[in-house]
């Protein structure tokens, strides 16, 4: 999900280019995962720092309106001049009482036209599908994980797009892991699909993008699958412990519906016999039965700081005066909840739209509001409408704005001053120096 590479610029074009030398190229951008894992684990021996995993934050202290120190729930203290919480939920933001939002705002709210509950043509049903428990008897009950809140276009809500996990399969027979019925299997969950197969849906068509070796990475696609639509709507604000509930929920559903394509009678010939040549790897992610360390939280909390990135900087309408990188994707949600229209399924939520040019993302966006915490960055979940986060919120653009972020940092405890303070000028320069892209040429 690059965008546009040559909008990638610094320690993050670095890192693809340090990928590339693992396969003897310049730059590789379609890599094996446990090729990236070693890139960073080198990179981190390399410069001398020492990454705590599994490290939750637990609780934080504040001096003068300062992040002044953080402790994690295994007793691990860090201090520090200045913080930057690159996390994808923003916890540490929330703790130190940055403000912030979760869920889609109204278009009315900053006057887009993309943003809230949206009902488009993408991984959409095609056929229509009964969403009762009884098929056609509204009197039996919705199916589970159907919403009965009716859709309102363009309306605000608290609900996060679908999360999923990327998986990387094989069907190179010396490197397979065959899928196999998972504990707990509940056919009743993948009713759906079933009931999709057999009005008519002819899956054609696997999100299986190429990576190398005779891997994919393989992504949600359609109207029912490896997105756990509306299961996700509790974990931006949910603890550790729930949070990991959810999590397994994902786990379980991806299994399920991988044994369901596998095996189940209701789903064509023709898809069956392709998928079951496919695996897990036996040379990726060998401690966690195939499954990446984490769960893709597309979307969580977002910053509200006092510039907020929008549809109009996306479309290239607007512009900002202090780009700190760039960024290129589409305007992209995926679905948000299953809801019940004229008595069949639909779902609602995707969002499908290219943004115009690569854009800068300013500076103001990743730094709390004036006021708030004067040595906090947020690069990760920073201040964007919903819609113009799912253009931002992609891996490259993340390094860049982290990299950016600790260059600021870096400023800041120079010339003794909070964020909101940082010259940009200054800021730029180093930028430049550091062979960040602030701007490309068209």
């Amino acid at each position: 999900d690059i965008g546009n590479k040559f909008a990638i610029g610094g320690l993050a074009r670095e890192f693809y280019q340090r990928v590339g030398k693992k396969y003897g190229v310049e730059e590789h951008w379609c890599f094996e995962p446990h090729v990236a894992e070693e890139v960073f684990n080198e990179w981190l021996i390399e410069c001398g720092v020492t990454c705590y995993f599994e490290s939750f934050l637990s609780d934080v202290k504040m001096r003068d309106g300062r992040l002044w120190q953080l402790t994690t729930e295994h007793g691990i203290t860090v201090r520090a001049k200045q913080f930057v919480d690159a996390s994808y939920e923003g916890d540490l933001m929330a703790k130190a009482g940055v403000t912030f939002t979760v869920g889609r705002e109204s278009n009315e709210q900053y006057n887009e036209t993309l943003n809230g509950s949206q009902m488009e043509p993408f991984h959409q049903f095609d056929f229509p599908v009964s969403p009762y428990v009884v098929e056609g008897d509204p009197d039996s009950g919705l199916l589970v994980g159907i919403d009965p809140e009716p859709h309102v276009e363009g309306a605000g809500d608290h609900r996060v797009q679908a999360y999923n996990f990327r998986l990387c399969l094989t069907n190179r027979p010396s490197n397979y892991i065959p899928f196999e019925k998972p504990e707990g299997y509940d056919r009743s969950a993948y009713e759906l699909a079933a009931r999709y197969f057999r009005a008519g849906y002819r899956q054609e068509f696997h999100k299986f993008d190429a990576l190398i070796n005779d891997k994919v990475d393989m992504n949600n696609y359609g109207a029912v699958s490896s997105d756990f639509i509306g299961a996700n709507h509790n974990f931006p604000l949910a603890s550790y412990q729930e949070r990991e509930r959810i999590f397994q929920e994902h786990v379980l559903w991806t299994k399920g519906l991988l044994w369901f394509w596998k095996t189940d009678k209701s789903v064509t010939p023709e898809f069956q016999s392709d998928f079951q040549k496919w695996g897990w790897c036996q040379d990726e992610f060998l401690n966690t039965g195939g499954f990446s360390h984490s769960l893709y939280i597309r979307e969580a909390r977002r910053l509200v700081g006092n510039f907020v990135m929008t549809e109009r900087h996306c479309r290239g309408e607007e512009n900002v005066n202090d780009p700190i990188g760039l960024a290129a994707y589409t305007m992209d949600s995926h679905n948000c909840r299953r809801i019940v229209v004229n008595d069949t399924v639909r779902n609602e939520g995707d969002v499908q739209v290219k943004s115009g040019p690569p854009y800068g993302v300013s500076y103001r966006s990743i730094i709390p509001k004036r006021g708030e915490v004067k040595n906090l960055f947020v690069p990760f979940c920073l201040s964007a409408s919903h819609i113009a986060f799912g253009s931002i919120r992609m891996e490259p653009v993340y390094m860049v704005l982290s990299e950016s972020a600790v260059r600021a940092a870096a400023i800041a405890i120079e010339q003794d001053v909070d964020v909101q303070d940082v010259p940009y000028e200054m800021l730029r320069s180093r930028l430049l120096q550091a062979r960040q892209v602030l701007e490309v040429a068209v």
